[in-house]
């Protein structure tokens, strides 16, 4: 009876669950690719006949060029969060529970304010004339305004400003269960400090620094509002394009293509993730 039970309540319990999934993940997700192969109306809407022209069309040199700067963008993006957020979130980790308290506090505060406000006060440091022009000319650094806003950089520091907390609290999440008793050991075995960091840190570290790759990388190719802001039309991403064929053309087959393509190497970079710390995880029990 008491089985019986638990059993019951078990499923009381699941039963919402898998309603959530099914209705709001899995449900979308399969329209979203029964879509893709449907045919564009003359007017408005869709047309319910099978066609693989929508990927057909990603092939072409326009569409393929913005894939190609929508990875180049997120690679960069990656690099300058990782080179930044991974010794923040290593040294954060070495902290009395004090000051941890307090940098994950501060590192929380940009949360509760909206992203588009904070990515506006981005352009009154950027545009011509704007603080950051009056403090290198300040500093004798520069002699007239630079043209830092709508450029190439002013949307990687965009993504980075925007990525790099996931990035620290994936390693700081990892490194705070570091066993820094191996550390010692290695530097007392005669291994130098670098030495230590890329044969036991780096190793004990990584499933928190794929994390971090993972959840910065996979948003910097979708996150279009940002390039709007602070790129204008010089920077055009994959989720750019998919509001456009939502929004102006209302081409929402070729969308839904093209969503499809970025989730499915959202899906490659997940299982490769998986398979290297899967990897990871058998090379550390043997």
């Amino acid at each position: 009876m008491l089985r019986r039970e638990r059993r019951s309540g078990l499923w009381l319990t699941l039963v919402p669950l898998y309603i959530f999934t099914l209705l709001l993940v899995v449900g979308p997700l399969i329209y979203m690719v029964v879509l893709s192969f449907q045919t564009r109306a003359e007017v408005w809407g869709v047309v319910n006949q099978f066609t693989l022209d929508n990927y057909k069309n990603i092939l072409q040199p326009a569409y393929l060029s913005t894939f190609v700067q929508s990875l180049k963008l997120a690679l960069v993006s990656t690099l300058c969060i990782v080179a930044v957020g991974y010794p923040f979130g290593y040294y954060m980790a070495k902290l009395s529970q004090k000051w941890k308290k307090r940098m994950l506090l501060l590192l929380m505060l940009p949360f509760w304010t909206s992203s588009l406000i904070r990515l506006y006060g981005w352009i009154i440091i950027f545009r011509s004339n704007g603080t950051l022009d009056k403090l290198l000319m300040g500093l004798g650094l520069t002699k007239e305004p630079l043209k830092l806003l709508y450029t190439y950089p002013a949307v990687v520091v965009g993504m980075v400003y925007i990525l790099l907390p996931f990035m620290i609290f994936a390693v700081y999440s990892s490194a705070e269960k570091l066993d820094w008793s191996l550390i010692e050991a290695a530097r007392d075995l005669g291994a130098t400090p670098l030495q230590a960091f890329f044969t036991v840190t780096l190793k004990l570290t990584l499933p928190g620094l794929l994390s971090g790759v993972i959840l910065t990388f996979i948003p910097s190719m979708g996150l279009f509002f940002i390039a709007d802001i602070l790129g204008g039309n010089k920077v055009v991403l994959v989720g750019t394009l998919i509001q456009e064929q939502l929004m102006k053309t209302h081409n929402w087959p070729f969308a839904a293509a093209l969503s499809v393509v970025l989730m499915v190497l959202m899906m490659l970079m997940i299982a490769l993730y998986r398979r290297i710390s899967h990897a990871e995880t058998l090379e550390g029990m043997q």
